[in-house]
């Protein structure tokens, strides 16, 4: 058997590990060196192939993004579906294919699976909102990074006396704002899963600081959302039709320093979350399922995807996780309300939550 692999969508740390489990694991299972493709799906249409053995992943565990490259979804998937890919693994003598990627990349993996072709998905993104496990690779590094910034913002806020707000990445899910608002002490924290009331956050700040609490950190998923008290900017949507995520973070702050009357500074946290090196926990995690993936291969089993359940790895059907979200549950959604500022209204998704 000869196995593909490849990266698909946004780049996060442990990537690579990932990459390296795939091809440690055909090493040792099948003797076999894996065909790594650049650029995601685009390198399979395009045959852009290169070779992967052990002497290819020295120096794989500490390097974050992807050494393979990574891409968005093709145009060209969506008006021809899975045959040009299978065309092509068939040319390059691959077998099966292991993807790691997010909610696309699991889209695709299922037309693939679907055409007959077998595949095993592998969850990573740094939103953690992959239905199906409990941790994607690529959230735990970036849960650090948000969780360091508002370590740092608060030393900056209490010698200003300023209300600072953080926006971090989250576009459907808010696990990064969530997390990192939490460990952080923010006194806000604003997700996609409940519409925020800017005046009521307001109020509450104000009686904070007429507390003696004159600083405040405020964290918003870019992906959060205002009630009806106020409209949301209008940003337009890409040529997928996604909503496109810009400014929420300075919207928030300039709501709130109008508000409030204290001076408000946003800080946009960006593609920081994504880069630099893999956590231990990224980088176990990325080995784990990238190895698992390989012998789920080698017993039979294909349109699945590995992922975390509890402390262990367990297979989920890929028409059971691609296009669907794992949104905060109903009890990170409570603790939320009991230790931030920021009150959380009536949940905007339940229905198709995954517990």
């Amino acid at each position: 058997m000869r196995i593909g692999v490849l990266t698909g969508g946004g780049d996060c740390a442990g990537l690579n590990a990932a990459i390296r489990g795939v091809v440690r694991a055909a090493g040792h299972e099948l003797d076999r060196s894996v065909i790594g493709y650049r650029r995601g799906w685009n390198g399979v249409l395009d045959g852009d192939s290169v070779k992967l053995d052990s002497e290819a992943m020295r120096g794989a565990l500490p390097r974050g993004g992807t050494m393979l490259g990574t891409s968005r979804s093709s145009r060209r998937l969506e008006t021809e579906g899975a045959a040009p890919l299978i065309a092509q693994l068939e040319r390059d003598g691959v077998d099966a294919l292991v993807t790691i990627g997010g909610d696309g990349t699991l889209i695709t993996a299922g037309r693939l699976s679907d055409a007959g072709f077998p595949v095993i998905a592998v969850p990573k993104t740094i939103d953690n909102d992959v239905q199906g496990t409990d941790v994607c690779i690529g959230f735990d590094t970036a849960l650090g990074v948000a969780t360091e910034a508002v370590d740092r913002l608060h030393t900056t806020a209490e010698s200003h006396n300023r209300i600072m707000v953080l926006e971090v990445m989250g576009r459907q899910a808010g696990h990064i704002a969530a997390g990192a608002g939490i460990a952080g002490g923010a006194a806000a924290i604003l997700v996609p899963e409940a519409p925020f009331n800017i005046d009521g956050i307001a109020e509450r700040l104000v009686a904070r600081h007429h507390r003696d609490r004159n600083a405040s950190i405020v964290v918003v998923a870019e992906g959060a959302v205002p009630d009806s008290s106020v409209e949301a900017p209008d940003t337009g949507t890409d040529e997928w039709g996604n909503r496109i995520l810009d400014g929420m973070g300075q919207f928030v702050g300039d709501l709130l320093a109008e508000r409030t009357g204290y001076d408000t500074r946003t800080t946009v946290l960006g593609y920081i979350q994504r880069g630099g090196p893999p956590t231990p926990a990224d980088r176990l995690l990325g080995s784990r399922l990238g190895a698992r993936a390989v012998e789920v291969l080698m017993e039979g089993t294909s349109g699945c995807m590995v992922g975390v359940h509890s402390t262990g790895i367990a297979l989920q059907p890929l028409a059971e996780v691609a296009g669907r979200t794992r949104y905060l549950s109903e009890d990170q959604l409570e603790l939320l309300d009991l230790i931030s500022t920021a009150p959380v209204l009536t949940p905007l998704r339940t229905s198709r939550r995954w517990f």
